[in-house]
């Protein structure tokens, strides 16, 4: 975007100006305030309360996050051919219907399948959506509105995990199941709250033109690949984090509420602002590279965490975390202004459909990655993550010239740089 192309103002008193980006983000705080509730509980429910082992717990999530891998892609591409807010109204709700069932799990096998039956409603919700938002948030504003959704959305997270933290305190299974109840209340709420948005023209392919051009994409593909690694952190805060708490430091279970109260409160806080640099394909480039520096020092820090009392624990967690957070918010900033500058404005349900396939595949590698890492190795694990995150970012910068200047190349004619 150049200097004269200034994007109007996205929100009022902390509130968006358009009718449409109001919906889009009361339906994405409802949607994750019951996550949040159960992103703070069930990986400790189905270790203390079932009885599955952090290994077993870790391949179910995987082996169900292979559907997302399956489903992103397609439903971007449904969205873009019927209609966005019909397909992701169809979503959202088959997420609702199916968010309490894996507390009916009672085998490693038994939880895969719901979480595989999940994930396909939740991953194709979250594929159309991401189109739904490039769509009404035009103008060079996508990436700002990107950062205040998640602003919005890690709010709602973070009073969600409030109820979580309650249920980790009571730890009886009866709170546990009333966590995953809730998850599936709100976002029945939010698949209504779908219905209010406009009815968006689908696009029509013309004839010879691929399916799925995405996929022939290659300078796209690869930088997915590399926004794809570099997500690999919101599963080593999120699942080895809560592990490597509960099974090597002194530190009580509840400093896993305690830590994503912070987290999210520094999101909804310093996310927009942190992103005003990363409007643009080199600008995300960068900010990927600056917020690796931050998210690997984070992981020093956290790394020392099993060597002295709770105290201890409780203080390197908290600065480990606080460090991190800094990183997560200027490096998310650089991957959304990577993945949508790249993209074709009528084909973006099917690219931000590709985009998240990349945080699909490490959602299938990562947590038996980070159970090993974090909880295993300890310290030398926390390290080698450091290292990944910083390696994967300073590659990004000359992969992100190659993709711009091949737009034309791959008949990309409308992205917006």
């Amino acid at each position: 975007m150049s200097l004269r192309e200034v994007p109007p103002p996205l929100t009022r008193r902390g509130i968006p100006l358009e009718r449409d980006l109001q919906v889009l983000a009361l339906g994405s705080f409802a949607n994750r305030f019951g996550a949040g509730a159960v992103m703070t509980t069930s990986a400790l429910y189905f270790t203390r309360q079932v009885g599955f082992s952090a290994a077993e717990v870790a391949l179910a999530i995987s082996i169900g996050a292979i559907v997302g891998i399956l489903v992103q892609v397609p439903a971007g591409q449904l969205g873009d051919t019927h209609g966005p807010r019909r397909v992701l109204t169809i979503a959202m709700t088959g997420a609702a219907l199916t968010s309490a069932l894996p507390v009916l799990a009672r085998t490693p096998w038994q939880l895969a399948l719901l979480l595989a039956l999940l994930a396909f409603f939740e991953r194709s919700a979250g594929s159309v959506q991401q189109g739904v938002i490039a769509q009404l948030a035009t103008g060079g504003r996508g990436v700002l509105f990107k950062a205040y959704l998640r602003a919005v959305t890690n709010t709602a997270i973070g009073l969600g995990s409030v109820f979580g933290g309650a249920a980790l305190v009571i730890d009886e299974s009866w709170a546990y199941v009333s966590v995953f109840v809730l998850n599936a209340v709100f976002t029945g709420f939010a698949a209504w709250n779908s219905t209010r948005l406009p009815d968006l023209p689908p696009y029509v392919r013309v004839e010879g033109e691929p399916r799925l051009a995405v996929l022939r994409d290659w300078p796209y593909v690869v930088v997915v690949a590399i926004t794809g690694l570099f997500s690999m952190h919101f599963f080593v805060m999120e699942l080895g984090l809560a592990l490597y708490i509960s099974e090597r430091t002194a530190a009580p279970p509840v400093m896993v509420a305690i830590l994503l109260v912070v987290n999210t409160a520094c999101v909804a806080l310093f996310q927009v602002r942190l992103s005003r640099r990363a409007d643009s394909v080199e600008a995300g480039a960068r900010a990927l590279v600056r917020g690796a520096v931050w998210i690997a020092a984070g992981f020093a820090i956290v790394a020392l965490a099993d060597r002295g009392d709770a105290t201890f624990a409780i203080v390197v967690l908290v600065v480990g975390s606080l460090v991190h957070v800094v990183g997560e918010m200027i490096g998310s900033g650089g991957q959304w202004g990577l993945q949508m500058g790249l993209a074709p404005h009528e084909k973006q349900g099917q690219y931000q459909g590709f985009a998240g396939l990349g945080f699909s595949v490490v959602a299938v590698i990562g947590p038996p990655i980070v159970t090993l890492l974090c909880v295993e190795m300890g310290e030398t694990g926390w390290l080698v993550l450091a290292g990944l995150m910083l390696s994967v970012a300073l590659v990004s910068v000359p992969v992100s010239r190659w993709a711009l200047a091949s737009r034309e190349r791959y008949g990309v004619l409308t992205h917006s740089g």
